[in-house]
């Protein structure tokens, strides 16, 4: 019984970032009594789901968590020929362990600008990105360079440094004063 409300608490704490309170669950659940979400809580306890705070409220427990954030992962699709695929439940991935390896450092930008596009990334990505105060010769930063911020490639040979657009229409950027790297890109997220 659980499961055929868990997924709507799921949804629901995923947009409200709390747990709905037992009038709400009424609705989510289309319940026409409190009596009836009474019964359904009491399951959610009784499997770990949930628990309540001091003072009565519902909280999600690590069980009820560990799906936050986390899509089913299906198989594989051929970005080849077509061919016939058997969709199974494979997994379930949770996003932030996939994308995020340090919380603490991590943050995400909005992507303004083209200088970047041959490394499809576009105006409007969301880009997340690691702290950090060195690259390696080729990776995509956000620097720091004459006292403005960009994201670009990171270049050094030998003692000498620059940053370097993904698209022709761009020169690459040599430092007059200085060049700060401020993070690493870790990934690029585009809704369509």
């Amino acid at each position: 019984m659980p499961n055929e409300y868990q997924t709507k608490l799921e949804s629901f704490y995923s947009e409200n970032k709390r747990m709905p309170t037992y009038s709400e669950m009424m609705q989510l659940f289309d319940f026409k009594s409190k009596n009836a979400v009474f019964r359904v809580v009491g399951k959610l306890l009784e499997a770990g789901l949930v628990a309540k705070d001091h003072l009565g409220r519902l909280i999600p427990t690590n069980n009820f968590a560990e799906n936050i954030g986390s899509v089913p992962m299906l198989g594989f699709v051929t970005a080849g020929f077509p061919a016939t695929v058997e969709e199974e439940l494979a997994d379930r991935i949770n996003l932030d362990d996939l994308l995020i390896e340090k919380k603490a450092t991590t943050y995400m930008l909005e992507v303004d600008g083209d200088s970047m596009i041959d490394a499809h990334i576009s105006k409007g990505d969301m880009v997340l990105v690691e702290r950090a105060n060195q690259a390696k010769d080729g990776q995509i930063v956000i620097a720091e360079v004459d006292g403005e911020f960009t994201l670009k490639y990171f270049r050094k040979v030998g003692n000498k440094v620059w940053l370097e657009p993904a698209n022709k229409n761009y020169k690459p950027i040599y430092p007059v004063h200085s060049l700060n790297i401020n993070a690493v890109l870790k990934a690029v997220i585009r809704k369509y």
